[in-house]
């Protein structure tokens, strides 16, 4: 079996000054064109890191040559390629790297015939240790640095996860599924033993470098009442720790929950009856809520993650995009994992933008005539999903004071990236070039907390 490895280059001790195009946004650039006042851009540009990882300074080469003594760095040269802060990616399911692109089912079906039978291998600590080196190193690989992650109900799967995320220094952010009801026996757990497993996960691993703990209750379907305010007990007890679920997928599912809570006025407000809607909480899909639903995310300063490749591929429905950007709702991107059918973020904008795309209509209300820019889309995968879990103090931006979480981008990795950017004449042209036509074959180099990861495979 081909066992991935992967480590952070160590190349000396001398402080790093790494060169390219830099491109950051610094603010949610809406649906504005050009939004000048809300990206960094320096056609060459040095990115200035200190010997921690942190970013010192950002500026065009001239600037900060003339403001740093860089004789005593090493200067790593990347003429032609864009620097960018690492891609965010706010929904994946690690245990199901396995099944994707699995044919023919929509959700609920396809959680019984597939998600469920490969997630009950996970109790294995050595499977769940091996799928996990895999994982990190797609995402990396993709120039993903930083993700939230669904494990599945078993505890090793959350210490295998966040034992081989700690060697590569990655920020990730995961969770034991909870699910004590409506799944196979052997993937339940109970309201008790979620809660004390979570909890001992929480206390060996939150905020263990750069490790964070989400409590995971898997979707109102999985948990019962009792479950629920178990979660909630939790968030209440840790006040920095993050809750991600899923709500309002699919009209199947809708359905089901509204027999299971009948009482309850909406899907959403399910959780917010248990006290689970809040700062630091992330509802996945949402491509059914109501207006009302999301005045009450809006409200409560919860956020959404959008999937765009899952949502298409189980047939779930179409993102409300334009009604996420007029509640202004916390937006960002999530690849969905093995429902989802890439771990590029390139692949996911490309797939937001058509959903907006196929939304268009010509009313003249503002809300019709928002539309999803190659700023916002690299917003949503950077600054702003860093700012949906409330950690843009930390990354989503090449400022000053960040995290050297980083990539470098090939612009002509292809031949039809090539091709096509002969004809790129604005930076916007650029960066929708990027986002349509580019994958993994573009990522040219990723950094980690100021550290170059490398990839080699062996035969294990």
């Amino acid at each position: 079996m081909q066992n991935p490895k992967s480590a952070l280059e160590i190349t000396g001790d001398k402080p790093k000054a790494v060169r390219g195009a830099i491109f950051f946004l610094t603010n949610d650039p809406g649906s504005e064109s050009d939004p000048l006042s809300c990206y960094q851009f320096y056609d060459d540009g040095i990115l200035v890191l200190q010997n921690d990882g942190h970013i010192l300074d950002v500026g065009s080469t001239i600037q900060i040559r003339a403001k740093h003594h860089l004789e005593s760095h090493e200067i790593i040269d990347f003429s032609g390629k864009f620097i960018l802060p690492g891609f965010i990616d706010t929904h994946t399911h690690y245990a199901q790297s396995e099944i994707i692109a699995t044919y023919g089912e929509q959700l609920v079906q396809w959680l019984e015939h597939y998600a469920y039978p490969v997630e009950s291998q996970f109790a294995d600590n050595a499977h769940a240790q091996l799928a996990s080196r895999f994982f990190l190193n797609e995402l990396l690989r993709n120039g993903t640095t930083t993700a939230l992650v669904f494990g599945t109900v078993h505890k090793a799967s959350i210490d295998a996860l966040f034992a081989e995320s700690e060697k590569l220094n990655m920020r990730i952010i995961g969770g034991k599924v909870m699910m004590d009801r409506n799944a196979p026996v052997d993937l339940l757990d109970t309201p008790e033993t979620a809660y004390t497993d979570s909890k001992t996960l929480i206390e060996a691993w939150h905020n263990k470098g750069r490790i964070q703990y989400a409590i995971t209750p898997r979707f109102a379907v999985t948990s019962s009442p009792e479950q629920l305010v178990a979660a909630a007990k939790l968030y209440e007890e840790y006040d920095d720790v993050f809750l991600q679920t899923h709500v309002a997928e699919n009209l199947n599912e809708v359905a089901l929950v509204k027999q299971l809570f009948p009482k309850a006025e909406s899907y959403l407000h399910i959780y917010d009856n248990f006290g689970l809607i809040g700062p630091r909480t992330v509802y996945v899909h949402g491509v059914h809520l109501t207006d009302d639903e999301f005045d009450l995310l809006a409200r409560k300063n919860a956020a959404l993650s959008f999937c765009p490749t899952s949502n298409l591929f189980l047939g779930s429905g179409l993102f409300n995009f334009r009604k996420a950007e007029h509640h202004k709702i916390q937006l960002s991107l999530g690849t969905d994992i093995g429902a989802g059918t890439s771990y590029s973020m390139f692949q996911t904008m490309n797939e937001a933008y058509k959903v907006v795309q196929l939304q268009k209509t010509y009313a003249e209300s503002p809300e019709n005539k928002i539309t999803l820019t190659p700023y916002k889309a690299f917003y949503l995968a950077t600054l702003g999903a860093a700012r949906a879990l409330n950690i843009d103090k930390k990354l989503g931006s090449l400022a000053p004071g960040m995290e050297g979480d980083f990539i470098v981008l090939n612009p002509e990795a292809t031949p039809l990236l090539r091709f096509r950017m002969q004809n790129a004449r604005s930076l916007a042209d650029r960066l929708f070039t990027i986002m349509m036509l580019a994958d993994d074959r573009a990522v040219y180099a990723v950094y980690v907390m100021g550290r170059r990861w490398t990839e080699k495979t062996t035969n294990d």
